[in-house]
């Protein structure tokens, strides 16, 4: 169950990530459904009805998807997670809510110049986890940031940051449309696969290719993808690497979560990360329920 209305689901957003952190902050009084709501300004009933219109389940069954105990689950059944989606070809078995990406990296000459004579077209769109910014060439896809605190300039300087040279314009026409396939699984067509174009080095593409692999609604530990990126004790630099991720969301580094069980940091903002863990796992729990 996906919005209907990317905008009227972005606006839930804000509500949403206002309730998340108010709970990060009182967990250990485990506040009821009641002081939640008054916390975000609405009523238990329409509290409920928000929660329901933008994810499809209760906020106390959603809450459960953002403790530590289900972070450990999650890490528990990684085991070999990668492995698994490598050999199969698949970065989701089943395919349920694959995006069907395909990734090209620039050539270091590219690379050198950042982004010298290419012209980039961006546009900000709503989305179930607030504000983003897409930007996109000729070529694919290159950048998604996320808004924050309202702040449009923060996203565009990121874009600015990966693609120094570029010529950047402001089109929402141009990527208006890629925003609806992302965010619905019902327009993932093997077919027309969303087309990346990634500049970073060579370790970095790497990392994030193997991000890509992480299916729907799962989650591994930084360890998991240095060792499938074949440097097992370069948990650090990979670490380093998710966090210059351009792509936040297509590329799902929100997927990597600390071995310890906490969520640990995230572009975005820790609080929508575990929003789109969250969103993930009760997406999958409608599907399997159905």
């Amino acid at each position: 169950m996906i919005p209907t209305s990317l905008s009227q689901a972005s606006s839930d957003y804000d509500r949403i990530e206002k309730a998340i952190k108010f709970i990060e902050k009182n967990l250990s009084r485990q506040p009821d459904l009641k002081e939640i709501a008054d916390h975000i300004g609405l009523s238990e009933y329409h509290f409920q009805r928000m929660f329901g219109r933008w994810v499809g389940i209760s906020p106390k069954r959603f809450l459960q998807f953002l403790t530590k105990e289900y972070a450990k689950q999650l890490l528990e059944n990684s085991s070999n997670l990668l492995d698994v989606t490598y050999d199969s070809g698949l970065s989701s078995p089943g395919r349920l809510h694959d995006l069907f990406v395909t990734c090209e990296a620039v050539t270091p000459g590219e690379y050198k110049r950042k982004g010298e004579g290419l012209t980039i077209k961006y546009g900000y769109h709503p989305s179930p986890f607030g504000e983003c910014l897409l930007a996109t060439t000729e070529r694919g896809i290159c950048g998604f940031f996320f808004v924050k605190y309202r702040d449009r300039k923060d996203p565009l300087t990121e874009l600015r940051y990966f693609w120094k040279n570029a010529d950047i314009v402001e089109d929402p026409q141009a990527s208006g449309a890629l925003v609806e396939r992302i965010f619905n699984p019902s327009f993932a067509d093997p077919s027309t696969p969303l087309h990346l174009i990634l500049s970073g080095t060579n370790f970095q593409i790497k990392v994030w290719e193997a991000l890509i692999k992480i299916p729907f609604g799962a989650a591994v530990s930084y360890e998991d993808v240095a060792v499938q990126v074949g440097i097992p004790g370069a948990t650090r630099a990979v670490g380093s690497a998710v966090g210059k991720n351009p792509i936040s969301f297509i590329i799902p580094c929100h997927r990597v979560i600390r071995k310890t069980a906490d969520f640990g940091n995230y572009g975005g903002g820790t609080a929508r990360k575990k929003a789109i863990l969250g969103w993930e796992a009760a997406h999958l729990s409608i599907a399997h329920s159905t």
